[in-house]
């Protein structure tokens, strides 16, 4: 049996604790998470929605019950078909994270396989990522490769 689970509307203040870890290990620590509480019923409701194009797999601790150890998020995206992805689905990873105190022990990896299945039950024909120096050895394994990257961004 999995330790993965598919996360719960109950878990959007682990999976926002967890999300925050992350961020936290991309750039110096942003200082105040106020955010968190205009984000939860948002959040809340995207982890309701089965059916939808945003999942979110996750590991309980084992040492603290109540706490997620390990979190991998996703949504399935639509882009005008191309050769090679005809039908134009596209998955995209973020929000990858484990719990410091729960690292080495496979379950972010465990948590990946469960969202690349989700996203090939529902069609893509692609996954994307960015990944962190530190977890790039992971995705390797899974097959994800570098590629060069044009991508700007515009903040609104």
């Amino acid at each position: 049996m999995s330790l993965v689970r598919r996360a719960e509307p109950e878990d959007a203040p682990e999976v926002l604790r967890l999300r925050q870890v992350m961020i936290d290990s991309m750039v110096e620590p942003d200082g105040p998470t106020e955010w968190h509480a205009e984000s939860l019923p948002t959040l809340r409701a995207r982890l309701g929605a089965a059916d939808g194009d945003f999942a979110a797999f996750a590991v309980d601790h084992p040492e603290r019950p109540g706490a997620l150890a390990a979190l991998v998020v996703g949504t399935l995206e639509y882009r005008i078909g191309r050769a090679g992805n005809p039908h134009g689905r596209v998955g995209q990873v973020f929000s990858v994270a484990t719990d410091p105190d729960a690292r080495r022990r496979g379950y972010a990896r465990a948590c990946m396989a469960e969202l690349l299945e989700w996203f090939r039950e529902r069609g893509a024909a692609q996954v994307d990522l960015n990944a962190s120096s530190q977890a790039e050895p992971l995705y390797a394994s899974l097959g994800f490769v570098r590629k060069p990257d044009p991508s700007m961004r515009l903040a609104l």
